[in-house]
């Protein structure tokens, strides 16, 4: 027989509930498990998921902190397909749940760059985006009605990789011996692999188009073809779209209000500052 563990009623318990932004909307059973107040628990980090955090290959290909989410977030079992909608919530809920209520932020006071820091209530900055209602439609000014879909955990790790892979690259490049033209070459072949990647993440986005007549579009490869040979100033309205509606749930910036004596000094009179969510400094 299995002997109970005496050290079994000290283990870690869920510190916080929250809700989602996305309210559970775009995930499938085996992706994620609902609760009937639509809150679910976090768990505070063990030691071994902070050591995650000490990982740098891990970090840099988002496993690390996949593998953080499935300790911390018992609910959510698959966090590679954890949208967009939902990543700073879930961050900020285990940072809560592991280390307090409160964090530090330090920024640059403009004009003067004389650094200050300010204490955040967490709980109150989760409360913001607790009662988000995710709008996933925009209407364009010549009758188009598109549907967005979030980007998942993994395309967005994927898109990061990529790119920072091409700044490497640039770096090279830049500091190789080839010829100018040579250089050029290839900074010009760069560039249109992240315009490609740029492009590539909008279609990933777009879940249908519906045309002034009333056609609804959904064909991953129409949906390509359209965004490929559309007027620009079409696809600039719904790239501006696009961007509003992915940072509905995102927490506003931190606003913070400048001494007398650094406003005399030239810094002006309120400034703001954005929470980010660097694993590199947020989970210490």
């Amino acid at each position: 027989m299995n002997q109970i563990n005496p050290l079994e009623k000290y283990y870690r318990q869920a510190s916080i509930y929250v809700t989602l932004p996305s309210k559970g909307k775009y995930y499938s059973e085996d992706v994620f498990t609902p609760t009937a107040t639509g809150e679910i628990p976090i768990l505070p980090m063990t030691a071994k998921d902070e050591l995650a955090f000490k990982t740098p290959d891990a970090m840099m290909n988002g496993q690390s902190t996949v593998d953080v989410i499935r300790s911390c977030v018992p609910n959510l079992h698959d966090p590679w397909q954890m949208v967009n909608y939902d990543m700073d919530t879930i961050l900020l809920a285990i940072r809560v749940a592991s280390y307090g209520e409160t964090m530090d932020v330090n920024a640059i006071v403009p004009v003067i760059n004389e650094q200050v820091a300010q204490t955040v209530n967490l709980p109150q900055l989760l409360d913001t985006v607790k009662n988000v209602n995710i709008r996933d439609e925009a209407k364009t000014t010549n009758g188009f009605t598109v549907k967005f879909k979030p980007l998942t955990y993994k395309q967005i790790t994927a898109s990061q990789l990529a790119a920072y892979e091409q700044q490497r690259t640039y770096a090279a490049i830049d500091s190789s011996n080839l010829s100018e033209e040579e250089k050029n070459r290839r900074f010009s072949e760069g560039l249109k692999k992240l315009t490609d990647l740029n492009y590539g993440m909008l279609i990933d986005s777009i879940a249908s188009i519906t045309t002034p007549d009333g056609t609804v579009v959904t064909d991953v490869k129409q949906l390509s073809e359209f965004v490929n040979n559309a007027p620009s100033k079409l696809m600039t309205e719904i790239q501006n779209e696009l961007v509003k509606v992915r940072t509905q749930a995102a927490f506003k910036p931190l606003k913070i209000a400048s001494t007398e004596d650094q406003i005399k000094r030239g810094a002006p009179v309120n400034f703001e500052v954005p929470i980010t969510f660097d694993n590199s400094n947020f989970f210490v």
